[in-house]
């Protein structure tokens, strides 16, 4: 059975962050599996309410929607004129879990890897 949660992702260490970044990252409210994986079946019967939240010191600076597209890929729909869309790395295999770490790729082809902060149900 899948619950809708607010997922927090924070960017993960990196060679420009090496502590990483609990300011940047995503907010998601999605449909997870019993296993906590995202599952396409809730998603198309609720689509509007699959939120994605995208902030920079903590302050909003895009938001949209998660969808799924074709070839199995999820992607991050930000508005136009907020920011360029995001595609997760394999989103549909992951594992929503504490601690985890979860990659995000944006149009230009940078690939960031974000830790999973926080699991709330909505």
């Amino acid at each position: 059975m899948s619950a809708f949660q607010h997922i927090r992702l924070e960017l993960a260490r990196d060679a420009d962050h090496p502590h990483g970044d609990g300011g940047s990252g995503y907010d998601l409210v999605a449909p997870l599996d019993a296993e906590g994986r995202l599952d396409l079946a809730a998603l198309n019967a609720e689509p509007e309410r699959c939120h994605v939240r995208r902030f920079v010191d903590d302050a909003t600076v895009a938001t949209g929607q998660l969808r799924h597209t074709t070839g199995d890929r999820w992607i991050l729909d930000l508005d136009p004129g907020d920011t360029e869309d995001v595609t997760g790395f394999r989103l549909g295999e992951e594992t929503f879990v504490l601690g985890e770490y979860v990659s995000l790729m944006t149009a230009s082809g940078t690939q960031h890897t974000y830790t999973v902060k926080r699991l709330q149900p909505v």
